[in-house]
This record gives structure tokens, C-alpha cells and sequence, in this order.
């Protein structure tokens, strides 16, 4: 596998304020795993969302709240924190600070599939 520099690699815009680099994986899934660094403004959500496949959300600078299906309530979350979401399990986060929250996900798929859930929006 190649190095690869994060500040080479373009950004995909995701609605409603924040972006996406695609560090690890291409539009072929030619590899087993898919890595991405998301930077997500202040007010940004990702709604509520599943996947077909674990997910593992690690927070690299900023301040969120996070829920999880089957969990009360939300967590705060801040630099440090990773979050280990199970296969099919509902699960979202929001930007609370006034910068922007900066995480690196790595889903356990070729491809990054996911399922939204807006009647669930926490």
C-alpha cells in the first residue's frame, strides 16, 4: 500500500456542511477496508444512519454529541474518543463546538454503504 498524504487527497462535499477524503479505498473496493477523514462544521449532523458492516469513528479535534441505537440518551464526544458501531446498528453524531469536529472513520467494507434513518433523528 502506498503513503499517502491526507493533504493530497481531494475532498468530497457532503450536504448540510462538511467534507470527506476517501483515504483508503476507491470506487472499484479493491481494498478490504475503507478509511476516511470527515471535517464537519459547527451545526452539522450526519443524521441518523446505519451500515451493513462494522464501523470504527475515532475524534481527531473538536467537540460532538453521539447516539447510538440501544444506548440512552447522547455522549459527549471530544478528541480521544472512538466510537465501535456494530453492523445494522442505528447510530449518528452532531458538531456542539464552535469549530469544526474533525474524525477519521474506518468502515469494514470495499464500498461505504449507508443506510438513514430521518424518522429517528435524535
Amino acid at each position: 500500500m502506498p503513503i499517502v498524504d491526507v493533504n493530497k487527497v481531494p475532498k468530497q462535499d457532503f450536504p448540510g456542511g462538511a467534507t470527506y477524503q476517501t483515504i483508503v479505498g476507491d470506487d472499484q473496493g479493491t481494498t478490504p477496508i475503507r478509511l476516511g477523514l470527515q471535517i464537519s462544521q459547527p451545526g452539522y449532523s450526519t443524521g441518523t444512519h446505519s451500515h451493513p458492516y462494522m464501523e470504527v469513528v475515532t475524534v481527531i479535534e473538536g467537540t460532538g454529541e453521539a447516539w447510538v441505537e440501544g444506548q440512552r440518551g447522547v455522549t459527549a464526544i471530544g478528541p480521544g474518543v472512538t466510537m465501535v458501531l456494530p453492523a445494522g446498528v442505528k447510530h449518528g453524531f452532531r458538531v456542539t463546538g464552535a469549530g469544526p469536529l474533525k474524525t477519521y472513520g474506518v468502515h469494514a467494507s470495499p464500498e461505504r454503504l449507508v443506510d438513514r434513518y430521518p424518522e429517528d433523528e435524535t
